[in-house]
């Protein structure tokens, strides 16, 4: 199967993958079967053998996962060894996390630059990096060539950054922390999105319609 036609369903399940293969590699653990791997994650031995069929398999029949093997290969398919680059546009609450306390290498992004326009934030430093007035982002970006950009900053100035992110050459795909749609900004490249209400609204319905 070409990795054009794996569902995005699929791709959302890779990095918890990921996360608890690197547990198991730290808890010494060298081999898991596919009904271990599963009771780990709450999914189901069937779900991860097609997830992972998708990418070629990697296990073997009354053996298991190799999870040294395993993890290495799941990062691959994420790109963790790629060495992408980030901006992050917006050192408002969110940014200042984000910049302070987000392990970014653990994803496989270097943060090389944050940038906003509100005088007294703007040649600050944050989480070792100083921040950049916007109007400097273009020029930035010609020198530093960065793949990803991260909107953190209010909603009304999320659909003009989007256009000017899109607008660079080096850059990717954003990754919007803004409630704004930006889907018809973003010329093509791919957007995900990060948004706190729907998370706590669909938490909220399973809450209230629990028949637990």
């Amino acid at each position: 199967m070409s990795r054009d036609n794996v569902s995005l369903a699929v791709v959302r399940r890779l990095p918890r993958y990921y996360r608890h293969l690197h547990e198991l590699l730290g808890e010494g653990v060298t081999r898991i079967s596919s009904r271990l791997l599963a009771d780990r994650l709450g999914l189901t031995a069937s779900q991860i053998r097609q997830d992972l069929n998708c990418f070629g398999g990697f296990g073997q029949q009354g053996y298991g996962y190799n999870v040294e093997k395993l993890c290495r290969e799941i990062g691959d398919i994420l790109g963790l060894g790629a060495g992408l680059r980030a901006v992050i546009i917006g050192m408002g609450h969110i940014g200042h996390a984000l910049c302070n306390n987000f392990d970014f290498l653990s994803a496989g992004v270097t943060l090389v630059g944050a940038f906003d326009v509100a005088e007294g934030v703007v040649g600050s430093s944050v989480g070792g990096l100083t921040v950049l007035h916007a109007d400097e982002l273009e020029t930035f970006a010609a020198q530093t060539c960065p793949e990803i950009g991260i909107l953190t900053l209010s909603r009304s100035d999320a659909r003009a950054m989007c256009r000017r992110l899109s607008a660079l050459p080096s850059v990717r795909g954003l990754w919007n922390f803004t409630s704004e749609d930006i889907r018809q900004e973003r010329d093509g490249k791919p957007v995900e999105y990060v948004n706190y209400n729907d998370s706590l609204m669909t938490l909220c319905y399973r809450i209230t319609n629990s028949r637990e």
